[in-house]
């Protein structure tokens, strides 16, 4: 198994027609994605080099191919509209990939998701990969293999960094998810968590997170309370000032809290270790299935 998508999704790529979207839409159909949909208001029946068919609307094309995922491309101020619509048109799984989306919009388009009985991840995510089965996004399919270890991360480059490693130390994952580096985003640590606990698949779980908010300290605290399986850290932004944003909008340190320190010593305190670099993972992982 996996979580979140295998080899039965069948994915609607919002803004098809795009540059991004026309891309990427390649890549995930080379790597098996069942991509059956795609949207370009007012370029219905245009035909793609793919082959997917184009709708005006997501409702109609989800009516015509039963797409039941879909991902996102359109420029962020159209984003809002892209993910209430897709909500609403019955899509259950929703990948929002564009950078730069105003936070107000996306709280009230993630607060309609959740009224339809949607689930968000992103915006500004790479989105996610259930090895040899689905690719939902844009991370490079070539390093992640087929295995038992669950990837939940805020950073999309220090994912194929950490994912790169397990997979040449013969840790294959179940699935892989970036989540995001907004400061607010839809699925985070908890709801993949409890996924992967949930999963007959994965038997480990990797975090990565990085510094801002207290994310990190609020998933050391559920993993103690709801997790069995072996976890492991790593926390970037360790070097960072205080004060200053780093790369990602939800990577700044305030008021005294969300440093790499304070996240750290929340996952030490609840048993999870936090490897000091990337290539630490599969070790640390080895270790702790050797132990359970």
């Amino acid at each position: 198994m996996s979580i979140l998508i295998n080899k039965d999704t069948r994915v609607l790529v919002q803004g098809i027609t795009g540059r991004d979207g026309a891309f990427h839409t390649s890549k995930m159909i080379a790597y098996g994605t069942n991509v059956v949909a795609g949207t370009s208001p007012g370029k219905e029946g245009t035909i793609i080099p793919s082959g997917v068919p184009v709708y005006n609307c997501v409702e109609k094309a989800v009516n015509q191919t039963k797409a039941n995922t879909s991902i996102i491309f359109v420029p962020a101020p159209f984003v809002k509209d892209a993910i209430m619509e897709a909500a609403n048109s019955g899509i259950s799984l929703i990948v929002c990939i564009t950078e730069g989306v105003p936070t107000l919009d996306v709280i009230e388009a993630q607060a309609y998701v959740q009224r339809c009985g949607a689930m968000l991840i992103g915006p500004n995510c790479p989105g996610l990969i259930s090895p040899q089965e689905s690719l939902v996004g844009i991370l490079p399919g070539n390093i992640f293999s087929n295995g038992k270890v669950g990837v939940i991360s805020r950073s999309g480059t220090l994912t194929y960094e950490i994912v790169y490693n397990l997979t040449q130390n013969g840790l294959g994952q179940s699935t892989a998810i970036g989540v995001g580096g907004d400061p607010i985003v839809g699925l985070y640590y908890k709801d993949l968590l409890l996924m992967f606990q949930n999963d007959p698949q994965t038997q480990s779980i990797v975090v990565i997170g990085e510094i801002g908010g207290d994310a990190e300290e609020q998933a050391a605290e559920f993993i103690r309370d709801n997790i069995t399986k072996p976890v492991v850290s790593f926390i970037a932004g360790k070097t960072a000032p205080a004060d200053k944003r780093m790369g990602h909008a939800g990577a700044i340190i305030s008021s005294g809290t969300g440093s790499a320190k304070e996240k750290r010593e929340a996952f030490e305190k609840v048993g999870v270790p936090v490897a000091d670099e990337p290539s630490q993972i599969p070790i640390l992982i080895k270790a702790l299935l050797k132990q359970s």
